[in-house]
C-alpha cells in the first residue's frame, strides 16, 4: 500500500471516530426532567418545562389564582398559549437555564437564561442567548411557590384584569 493510501485510510477512520464520539456526547447528554415542587427556581422550571411538553394542565397549576386576569379554566390557558406563539416561544428551538432564586420573605424573583437556535444555511447555524425573570409569591395557605409575573412565556394580560 502506498503512503498516500494509508493517510487517506487513516483520515477517514479519524473523522470516523470524531462524528461517532459526537453522536455518543449527544446522546448521552441528559434529558430535561421535572423537579421536585419546593423551590421557586424548580416552580419556575416545571413551569416553563410543561408549556415545552405542551402538558398545559401542568403548568396552570403553577400560576397564583390571585393574578388579576387568572384564566377561569384550563381551556381559557390553553387558548391564551396558542393565541400568543410569540409569547410562549412554542414555535422556536429554544433551551432554558433557570437561575436560583432570590428570595425575600414571600417572594422570589428567578432569571432564566434562554439560548434561541437558528440555522442560516447547511453549515450555517446561530445562537442569540437573552435572559428574563420571572416572578413568584409564597401562597399563604398552602405555603406552596405560585407565578405572579413573568417577561417570557406569559401573557401580558394575566397581569391586567383578564384577556379578551
Amino acid at each position: 500500500m502506498k503512503f498516500t493510501d494509508k493517510f487517506l485510510i487513516g483520515i477517514v477512520i479519524g473523522v470516523s471516530v470524531i462524528v461517532i464520539a459526537a453522536f455518543a456526547l449527544a446522546l448521552a447528554q441528559p434529558q430535561p426532567v421535572y423537579r421536585a415542587d419546593d423551590a421557586p427556581e424548580n416552580i419556575a422550571h416545571n413551569y416553563l418545562f410543561a408549556l415545552q411538553q405542551k402538558e398545559y394542565a401542568r403548568a396552570y397549576g403553577y400560576l397564583s389564582p390571585t393574578l388579576k386576569g387568572y384564566p377561569r379554566s384550563l381551556d381559557e390557558f390553553e387558548n391564551r398559549v396558542r393565541q400568543n406563539l410569540w409569547n410562549f416561544r412554542a414555535d422556536e428551538n429554544v433551551t432554558l437555564q433557570v437561575e436560583p432564586a432570590r428570595i425575600n420573605g414571600d417572594r422570589a424573583d428567578v432569571v432564566v437564561k434562554e439560548t434561541r437556535f437558528t440555522s442560516s444555511g447547511w453549515l450555517g447555524a446561530n445562537t442569540r442567548p437573552t435572559t428574563f425573570e420571572m416572578r413568584l409569591t409564597r401562597d399563604a395557605e398552602t405555603g406552596a411557590w405560585k407565578l405572579v409575573d413573568g417577561n417570557r412565556y406569559w401573557a401580558s394580560c394575566w397581569d391586567e384584569g383578564g384577556c379578551r
